[in-house]
């Protein structure tokens, strides 16, 4: 029959995890009921939160079928001799088998066979994994446990965009082409001019340009798989496992080519070595420039392509011919683009006498993310506008119009820093087409 108490009292565990003096009156009400498993589950989790506390180890023992040795004494007798009785430290061998019963010890703990440890053993090991508990805890791996296939753990993607759905930014889809398109078309070509298809490719620029977006459309361009790596995809708390799962995704990928590996954010997963002092993130860029390399492996058929809102913090190294040596700047939308994504965001929304051309010379400057926060701005005004009058409203013009006064561009901050970078910090020139850009808008 269950009990009503216990089970607020595991809800309650479950809310707040690491109260021992909750979790060690759980295990007394179920060592009470007779559930010595449960029992011996929740003092597990109190012993991994304050291995020290006596209670937690009391309770343990008495879960376990023991009892702590100072509840275990029995009540001396009124009766006792003053001079002890000597003390044998090992029984003889026959002492069980004796003819008075009367006078063998009676043991304090009664032994248990080998299945009753094995039970407890067992119990324990459940209580130390997370996910089959109550508890926090990260869930190891049993002995003779395999771990998931990383198929089943990465996410492998086969996007169905294009280029063709890009709209504008016609310099990037040229260098795209040179780089990875034109090669894979051609294979006569490619074998005749020596053009591996192995290589790296780096988009940087300002955030919300669409630098994901691109790389999707690349590999639907391509007809490869896409698989989209973040930081927290690699990083790992225990040593190894970070570079470990960095080179299970490379893995994947060559099992699969052709294959596009988006390093998303590639500054937080290949940042300067010399400006990070922590030994696991070195071995992450150690471990990223050997898969780049292809040492021990064949890279043919894997395109990585990077992004990044910062490139001056990236490694060196990353960049070297080989590896992510060519570098395309994704820049805020031109005309046409802007045209392009406004038509986009107001495609499927109830419109009225827009003039989208009107507002894209309006929008000069700005990202992709405030185009589209621009079309929700609108959409939200109109729809307020429904709500006042109780019947459906249009977006108008003047929705988009009084949407241009709250949403304004992103970028400038992002080009204020990197001005700085253009000006002292571009001694080889890798800089140069953001330089020209940035000399052509005034912003040096």
């Amino acid at each position: 029959m269950p009990n009503p108490l216990i089970d607020s009292l595991l809800k309650a565990v479950a809310a707040s995890p690491h109260d021992v003096p909750l979790r060690l009156h759980l295990a007394d009400l179920l060592l009470a009921e007779g559930r010595s498993g449960e029992a011996i589950a929740q003092a597990a989790y109190a012993l991994q939160t304050d291995p020290t506390s006596a209670e937690a180890q009391a309770l343990m023992a008495r879960a376990l079928g023991g009892s702590p040795s100072a509840q275990a004494a029995p009540d001396a007798p009124t009766d006792t001799p003053a001079e002890p009785a000597p003390r044998r430290a090992f029984p003889a061998p026959d002492a069980a088998a004796t003819d008075d019963p009367a006078s063998a010890p009676t043991p304090a703990v009664e032994p248990q066979d080998a299945d009753d440890w094995d039970r407890a053993a067992a119990d324990l090991l459940d209580a130390a994994a997370s996910g089959r508990g109550t508890g926090g805890i990260a869930e190891p791996l049993r002995d003779g446990e395999e771990p998931a296939p990383a198929d089943e753990v990465w996410d492998v993607e086969e996007p169905k965009v294009t280029l063709a759905d890009v709209g504008g930014l016609q310099d990037v889809k040229d260098r795209l082409e040179v780089s990875f398109l034109a090669p894979l078309r051609n294979p006569e070509l490619r074998s005749m001019y020596g053009k591996s298809l192995r290589g790296g490719l780096l988009l940087y620029g300002p955030p919300g340009c669409g630098k994901t977006f691109i790389a999707r459309a690349v590999a639907g361009e391509m007809g490869a798989r896409f698989i989209n790596v973040t930081l927290t995809d690699v990083l790992d708390m225990y040593v190894g496992n970070s570079e470990a799962n960095l080179h299970g995704i490379f893995e994947i990928a060559r099992g699969r080519t052709p294959c596009v590996i988006f390093l998303d954010e590639i500054d937080a997963i290949g940042q300067k070595r010399s400006q990070t002092r922590h030994s696991a993130t070195r071995g992450v860029v150690n471990q990223l420039l050997q898969e780049l390399d292809g040492i021990g492996s064949d890279n043919e058929g894997v395109y990585v392509l990077a992004a990044t809102n910062t490139p001056w913090d990236i490694d060196p190294a990353l960049r070297r011919p080989g590896r992510l040596d060519r570098t395309v700047l994704v820049l805020p939308p031109d005309e046409a683009a802007r045209l392009a994504i406004l038509g986009h965001g107001f495609a499927d929304r109830p419109t009225q006498g827009l003039d989208l051309a009107r507002v894209a010379k309006q929008t000069d400057g700005y990202t992709g993310a405030d185009l589209a926060h621009l079309c929700e701005s609108a959409a939200e005004a109109a729809m307020m506008a429904s709500i006042r009058t109780g019947s459906p409203q249009p977006i108008t013009q003047r929705d988009v119009q009084a949407a241009l006064k709250d949403v304004r561009p992103s970028a400038g901050p992002w080009f204020e820093t990197a001005r700085n970078v253009v000006e002292y910090a571009d001694r080889s020139g890798e800089y140069d087409a953001l330089r020209d850009y940035m000399q052509r808008r005034r912003l040096l």
